[in-house]
């Protein structure tokens, strides 16, 4: 028989949990049914502790009556489908069978972690972590400004050192009182801070090359630096506006201390359990 015919011809009724009136698709029979039994597929009994499951399992929540009934035919009907089709015998039920009990496995684990994580990982313990570990999410800046003289890897000594050369004129001009943004328009070949009279806005101690960070946070206020060497060039380095202490609020990292934390209890929680048990793995069978 057809999947479409043994579907027409199943006896399917739903109770409302409200009234207790059985509710039906197609003018279905409207017998009293057991205030625990949501409906009935033939001689197959629906109870509401099974709705329930499907209900926690799909995460699903009912605010009221129509929502709950909408819901409960669409699942009775579900099962319904899934009756018609397991008497069709069309489909391999061993193979269904070993599928079914892996993703209980995976289930199990899920909902395990799930449970544990919750309880391990609160948020009083991401507070706690983020205020003792708060020099992590500290760091100083510096409002810097630059002259830079590229060089390249390809460049010959000698035209490198005409390169420090030029550098050294630019910091000289300084030394005699020329500002440096004048010496930045004139000098400089970064051609973006140029514009902005060498200035690089505000910058965070170690985000940059490590000289020219060391460079930075080594001078006073308004100090200018001779001339340093990285892989872009020649800097001849000021110091606009003394460094700062940032620190990051706790609403911009409580996700990522959440993240770290419960990865963490995760492992020490799998570890843990794997102390339990005997694992013996056959390699020759490993192999093809």
């Amino acid at each position: 028989m057809k999947l479409k015919a043994i579907l027409m011809m199943m006896t399917l009724s739903i109770i409302g949990c409200s009234d207790h009136k059985k509710v039906d698709d197609n003018h279905l029979s409207t017998a009293k049914i057991s205030t625990k039994i949501i409906a009935r597929i033939d001689d197959h009994e629906i109870t509401d502790k099974q709705f329930h499951a499907y209900l926690k399992f799909k995460r699903l929540l009912l605010k009221n009556d129509a929502r709950r009934l909408k819901v409960i035919e669409k699942y009775v009907q579900r099962e319904a489908l899934a009756d018609a089709i397991e008497k069709e015998n069309y489909l391999d039920h061993d193979l269904i069978a070993v599928e079914l009990n892996e993703f209980r496995k995976e289930m199990l684990i899920s909902r395990y972690f799930e449970k544990f994580l919750k309880q391990a990982v609160t948020d009083q313990a991401v507070q706690n972590y983020y205020h003792t570990h708060i020099s992590a999410y500290e760091a100083q800046k510096a409002h810097a400004a630059h002259i830079l003289i590229r060089t390249h890897k390809t460049m010959s000594e000698p035209e490198r050192l005409a390169k420090l050369t030029t550098a050294q004129e630019a910091y000289s001009k300084i030394r005699t009182g020329i500002s440096f943004s004048t010496i930045a328009n004139d000098y400089s070949e970064d051609k973006n801070s140029t514009k902005k009279g060498g200035d690089l806005g505000w910058i965070k101690k170690g985000s940059i090359d490590p000289q020219f960070s060391k460079t930075l946070f080594a001078l006073k206020p308004e100090e200018v630096s001779l001339p340093v060497e990285t892989a872009f060039g020649f800097h001849i380095v000021k110091l606009v506006e003394a460094p700062k202490t940032i620190r990051r609020p706790f609403e911009a990292v409580a996700s990522e201390i959440r993240y770290q934390l419960r990865n963490e209890a995760k492992q020490a929680e799998l570890n843990r359990l794997k102390k339990k048990l005997i694992i013996t793995i056959n390699k020759e069978r490993g192999k093809k």
